[in-house]
């Protein structure tokens, strides 16, 4: 048996893939790998952007944001979910799957704004390059990562607080691998009209708001870099756009998907399928695609790796 006699009446129970036995051994695999390439990829990039001088800079001190925050969006569900697919245990309690509903929340909502603050600061740097050092000084680079940090906190704290105090009834079998609002909405014995009026104002605002500012911003960048005479100039600077195009359009996309819905709507097979793509698949492709195409990330990595081989071996 896979719940555990033991178990609290107050633990929830997440039966994840149990229904396709089949498929959990292949997945935990593939989640450990993914997990620990995650894991490499993003301290990678915070260890060089605080050690290598020559990325101090906002985009750097931005995309060290995004590496921690991706850190801790992968660890919140995914050591759970390997529990899940590989014990016996198949419960969370009830305090470690608020934590969970919470921390996971805060760090989604907290991603919207910060890729919006990271195409304002690509939009100063192509479009305003010479007031870009006033602009984007420490200072305010300081500030606007910190208000999408709290921005995160603060609606996580609404929605998670909303979707806690729902009435349950006793049900405590949630057919998914880690706490949702939209799984644990689906648990309410009592009507949730308000409830999902709620998300979906907040989800408007935290997912579609921020992307648009990031579509216009696009435009007004494009338009700038089509000014450009020099074709070399022009490529370098869609370069610097482009990584996080391709990353904002992977969060976006799964966001959308999963979030701009009304919670009672939500497909159980989708559901997992998307938080395994926004939970393991993202995080762990970010680092990658900033790297991969980033010279000057990979310039520094190779000084970083030189330097720490040369102190060894003195």
């Amino acid at each position: 048996m896979w719940i555990n006699n033991q178990s609290s009446l107050d633990d929830f129970i997440l039966l994840g893939f149990s229904d396709r036995p089949w498929l959990e051994t292949p997945l935990f695999v593939i989640s450990l790998v993914a997990y620990i390439f995650a894991l490499f990829g993003n301290i990678s990039i915070i260890l060089v952007s605080h050690l290598d001088p020559q990325l101090d800079s906002p985009m750097y001190f931005f995309l060290s944001n995004l590496s921690f925050l991706d850190l801790c969006y992968t660890t919140s569900t995914v050591p759970q979910m390997l529990v899940n697919l590989r014990g016996p245990e198949k419960t969370i309690s009830y305090g470690g799957c608020v934590a969970q509903l919470y921390i996971f929340l805060a760090l989604g909502s907290t991603e919207c704004t910060l890729l919006a603050v990271m195409a304002f600061d690509r939009y100063v740097a192509i479009c305003k390059p010479l007031h870009y050092p006033i602009i984007m000084n420490q200072r305010h680079c300081i500030y606007m990562a910190t208000g999408t940090w709290i921005s995160g906190f603060a609606n996580s704290l609404v929605q998670s607080t909303l979707t806690v105090l729902a009435p349950r009834c006793g049900q405590r079998v949630m057919d998914h691998f880690f706490c949702e609002v939209p799984v644990l909405l689906k648990l309410a014995c009592t009507d949730i009209h308000i409830n999902e009026a709620e998300f979906n104002v907040l989800g408007a605002l935290l997912i579609l708001v921020p992307l648009t500012l990031i579509l216009g911003i696009y435009v007004f960048i494009a338009r700038a870099v089509m000014r450009i005479r020099s074709a070399e100039s022009r490529w370098k600077a869609f370069n610097t756009c482009a990584s996080h195009l391709l990353v904002v359009s992977l969060f976006y996309f799964t966001a959308i998907s999963m979030y701009v819905q009304p919670p009672s709507s939500y497909s159980r097979d989708r559901g997992k399928s998307m938080a395994l793509f926004y939970g393991i698949v993202t995080p762990t492709l970010n680092p990658f695609i900033y790297t991969l195409r980033n010279k000057d990330v990979k310039a520094a990595l190779r000084r970083v790796l030189a330097k720490e081989f040369w102190v060894k071996t003195r």
